[in-house]
């Protein structure tokens, strides 16, 4: 038999509340990892069955889309958007996004109903959490996920197999942390072994009608006629069943299982490492307690507490801590948004206290909650605009964007290109960089053309450089947001000007170094796979010479010298050590010379996300 749910009018006030948030936000910026979304969409409108199967650039490297940590759900929705609008267009998509926070506020109150005496402050709570009203008006997974997993559990409890097993497999499409469904719900099953129970009686003075018979009576009335059985068991593990079907479609039609590039990935970058492991479980805990209004954390935790036998406590007390488990092993950047599946469980415990605690609770968490995300909308509007700025200055140039997110999205809609560690860049070149989240630095001369720093008006940060939130990743600090008037980012645009070599030779350690490098080699004097110097030219007759070491961990076995695009010298080395590698006694007839390094392999050593090749120690010609 069915549960019976909500009427439709019991939800106005929630999607009026829902409506209030998102509407004044339409007009959001492309921010945070939309772009990388948007990159796969459009791949998605060329290869519907493989959005991800193509590359794109990560921190000054070229990645496969394969190993991108969220399936592709995501990326067909935005590319029924292009399909549909025909560009990005930040209204209409976001607008359409909206759908997806009242789905998730419409789940919430379903279960609200069914867990919670005050389902209304419950459903309110749930509404003000930050990452809600924040990374909801992003174009990135939280919101569809959180919409589809809410989904999930209410209609499951509901008793709705079919339906519930249809957004356990859209969650499972969008996010890969929808496993965690499964033992969640399988928690819930098991207490329902014996059939429905009803809650014990509450007498404490916190609670608001925990233990009132109108409450008792609602909760008996969803669970009437629902009673575990084979399918309610075998429904629970959809969510790995649809994340291994698609594992096992990629592999067959495109020769790579998605998760295993994704783990290369995690090696490769280092996102495994003990230390960032410690930090993501330090940020999740700190997040945790963000969820809802911190003064609400101790009572709450109190009740919890002392009504843990209670199988609907223990269920929601279940569904936090299995999550948040999941959370500190999988994941590794501690990112509030990480947390938005437990919102629910957490608001429902909340929302048995006093709605005279309630009531203030909610009004200063969702007062911190919009002034965060009008500094988020802020932020990323001034990124917009600089970019836009930028339009007609860069005509005739070739533009290299040194940064990521927003700025790197409206760039490259104007035909920008991102700037890797091994670009060889020219004269009249522009490039402009993000002091937030540039990957590599300029070594030319430069001359400015434009620049600007971001700073909202509210004294709250999300991220910055001059920030230590870490709402978004706990490698900006351990603060769950930041009360700062400080900049958020530096941008600027900067016209690369003529080189004038000074030195015939070239050792890293010279002062002239940072200016005759063009790319490639770092300031610890390691390489990547390609590196090129520009050096005085000589007209006598000599050798072009390189000395370097390949240290023990290097992989580096074969260097080539090209001089102005010839190959002068290369050889093959069967061991670590120091050596020269020297060409026969040539000239050159230009101003200045050319030199590119190359290597045959490279490596990484996590955390550091460079490819290093071989320690440079000096280059040029010879006398």
């Amino acid at each position: 038999m069915e549960t019976r749910l909500s009427p439709a009018r019991s939800l106005l006030p929630v999607v009026a509340v829902v409506l209030l948030l998102r509407l004044p936000f339409l007009n959001q910026a492309i921010q945070g990892d939309d772009d990388a979304y948007i990159a796969e969409a459009s791949h998605a409108l060329i290869e519907p069955l493989h959005p991800a199967h193509g590359t794109y650039v990560f921190q000054g490297g070229a990645v496969d889309l394969r190993g991108h940590p969220h399936p592709p759900l995501n990326a067909w929705i935005l590319a029924g958007l292009l399909a549909i609008f025909g560009d990005v267009k930040e209204v209409p998509f976001h607008g359409a996004y909206v759908l997806f926070s009242l789905l998730a506020a419409m789940g919430m109150w379903w279960l609200a109903r069914r867990f919670s005496p005050q389902p209304l402050w419950a459903t309110l709570l749930f509404l003000a959490v930050p990452a809600f009203v924040v990374n909801g008006n992003s174009l990135e997974t939280d919101l569809p996920f959180l919409a589809f997993w809410t989904g999930a559990v209410a209609l499951f409890c509901a008793g709705r197999l079919l339906w519930a097993a249809l957004a356990m497999a859209l969650a499972a499409m969008t996010s890969y942390q929808a496993v965690f469904l499964t033992p969640i719900l399988a928690v819930y099953l098991w207490q329902r072994r014996a059939g429905p129970q009803a809650a014990p009686a509450s007498t404490s003075p916190l609670t608001a009608g925990l233990a009132s018979g109108r409450h008792g009576q609602l909760a008996a009335t969803l669970d009437r006629g629902w009673r575990p059985a084979v399918s309610g068991w075998a429904v629970i593990f959809t969510p790995p069943a649809v994340v291994a079907a698609w594992q096992t479609f990629e592999r067959l039609s495109t020769g790579e299982l998605p998760a295993a590039v994704l783990t290369g990935y995690f090696s490769t970058y280092g996102f495994q490492a003990l230390t960032l492991k410690l930090q993501n479980a330090a940020g999740l805990a700190i997040h945790l307690c963000f969820m809802i209004f911190p003064a609400l954390v101790p009572a709450t935790l109190a009740l919890a507490w002392r009504k843990r036998r209670d199988p609907d406590t223990f269920f929601l007390l279940a569904w936090i801590g299995i999550f948040f488990a999941g959370a500190i092993v999988v994941f590794f950047a501690g990112s509030a948004r990480y947390l938005l599946p437990v919102a629910a469980p957490l608001a429902l415990l909340a929302s048995r206290l006093r709605a005279r605690w309630l009531a203030p609770a909610f009004a200063s968490q969702m007062a911190l909650s919009i002034g965060l995300a009008v500094v988020s909308y802020e932020h990323w509007d001034a990124v917009r605009q600089f970019a836009a700025e930028l339009r007609g200055r860069s005509a005739g140039h070739r533009v290299w964007v040194n940064g990521e997110l927003g700025l790197r999205y409206y760039l490259e809609a104007d035909g920008a290109l991102p700037l890797l560690r091994s670009t060889p860049t020219r004269p009249g070149d522009i490039v402009v960089t993000s002091d937030l989240t540039r990957w590599t630095g300029v070594t030319a001369p430069v001359s400015t053309l434009a620049r600007t720093g971001v700073r909202p008006a509210l004294p709250l940060r999300l991220i910055g450089v001059e920030s230590h939130s870490g709402f978004s990743t706990v490698s900006r600090g351990l603060w769950p947001f930041g009360i700062s008037r400080g900049i958020i980012d530096r941008l600027r645009a900067d016209v690369l000007l003529e080189r004038h070599p000074t030195l015939e030779y070239l050792p890293m350690d010279a002062p002239q170094a940072s200016e005759q490098i063009v790319s490639g080699i770092y300031p610890d004097r390691w390489m990547g796979q390609t590196a090129t110097v520009i050096l005085k030219s000589t007209a006598q007759r000599g050798p072009l010479a390189l000395s370097f070491f390949i240290p023990p961990q290097a992989r580096a076995r074969t260097v080539t010298l090209r001089l102005n695009g010839r190959q002068v010298a290369r050889q093959t080395y069967t061991a670590p050590g120091t050596y020269t590698l020297e060409s026969l006694p040539l000239a050159s007839s230009t101003a200045a010379a050319d030199v590119e390094i190359d290597v045959d392999q490279t490596f990484r050593a996590p955390p550091d996300t460079r490819d290093l090749g071989i320690i440079v120690t000096a280059v040029g010609f010879r006398r």
